[in-house]
């Protein structure tokens, strides 16, 4: 007859079996490709910039090299600016991601190192046409303080030194590098719709128009003011789209006002409920259709039309044609004078 501590016995060597079994048959199942072990170097979990906070104080540009296009991120005592020391500054927030997430990149599992292979995972060398990104820290002396060439595929993102074949996964995130006028800081001008109180209209031909609106009222509510106040308007759709044209500024690009080679064919100018005018000036290049900004503010602050002035003047900001038609329509196409 069987004790309680044989019967315990018995048990043990029962799970004991069973865990051996199960060992086993992944063991089997491994042999046979099912299971593969997972890739490791001895790069896995080091960082990808070990010295990253010295590179960092020390940086004076940061190069992006793409297939299409080579850019600068250039420092200077007053912050960062893209393409040179007087280009146009760039988002902070934009350039503190990628300060993050270069300094906490890890490398992780080796994927290939097929030359073949390199461009499926965006990490073919840009200087020949491929589907990377090189990404160079520049240091004071000019020379390349560290290089990666980095690419995303799906939800992973891939890396490697420029010098070297073999391609990783990496662990951590930098922000989208294959477009430079993402990097553009032009979220500077913020009105909302209902605080936009009149509008001034010169357009090509030299005619010009005054529209206005009370506090509180609709969108359609422009109406010419003084002294056209007998003009008739052709449509109240036809003025809306003039009348709060600089709400919805969303450039496309930027460059030095000086750099405009036409006069302007329109001006634009929005006042607010509060005290704020902003001036636009509308030029029709061969390169594309751009704007310039100066704003003014009644009052002892005036801080917001020196904010926008800081990020506008000298500056011709580009738009699309739609954009840019609602700063430059014909007097006519909105209102019709009196009988």
């Amino acid at each position: 007859m069987s004790t309680p501590r044989d019967r315990q016995r018995a048990r043990r060597t029962l799970f004991l079996a069973a865990i051996a079994g199960a060992l086993g048959l992944v063991a089997a199942v491994s042999h046979l490709g099912g299971g593969a072990p997972v890739q490791t170097s001895d790069r896995t979990g080091t960082p990808v910039f070990p010295d990253f906070a010295t590179l960092r104080a020390e940086a004076s540009e940061i190069r992006i090299t793409l297939a299409d296009e080579r850019y600068s991120i250039v420092a200077t005592g007053e912050g960062w600016r893209l393409g040179t020391r007087e280009g146009y500054p760039i988002r902070q927030d934009r350039l503190a991601e990628l300060a993050t997430g270069l300094e906490s990149l890890v490398w992780d599992t080796p994927r290939t190192d097929d030359p073949e292979k390199l461009n499926r995972i965006g990490l073919g060398d840009p200087r020949e046409g491929g589907s990377g990104a090189l990404l160079e820290v520049i240091g004071p002396d000019g020379a390349s303080g560290a290089a990666l060439i980095t690419g995303r595929k799906g939800e992973y993102i891939y890396g490697r030194h420029p010098d070297e074949a073999t391609a990783f996964r990496v662990t951590g995130n930098l922000p989208p590098l294959y477009s430079s006028e993402a990097w553009l800081d032009l979220g500077f001008l913020d009105i909302n719709e209902d605080a936009v109180s009149a509008v001034r209209l010169t357009d090509e031909d030299g005619e010009n128009l005054f529209l206005q609106r009370e506090v509180g009222s609709s969108d359609r509510a422009f109406r010419p003011a003084p002294p056209y106040q007998n003009y008739r308007l052709t449509s109240r759709l036809a003025v809306t789209g003039p009348a709060l044209a600089l709400t919805r500024f969303m450039p496309i690009g930027v460059k030095p006002a000086d750099a405009l080679r036409t006069q302007p064919v329109s001006r634009h100018i929005t006042q607010t409920h509060d005290g704020l005018e902003v001036d636009v000036r509308a030029y029709r290049e061969r390169g594309g259709y751009f704007i310039t900004l100066r704003a003014v503010e009644a009052g002892e602050g005036a801080m917001r039309a020196e904010a926008i002035n800081a990020q506008a003047v000298g500056w011709a900001f580009e738009l699309t044609a739609t954009d840019w038609a609602d700063y430059t329509p014909r007097v006519s196409s909105i209102v019709r004078p009196p009988a």
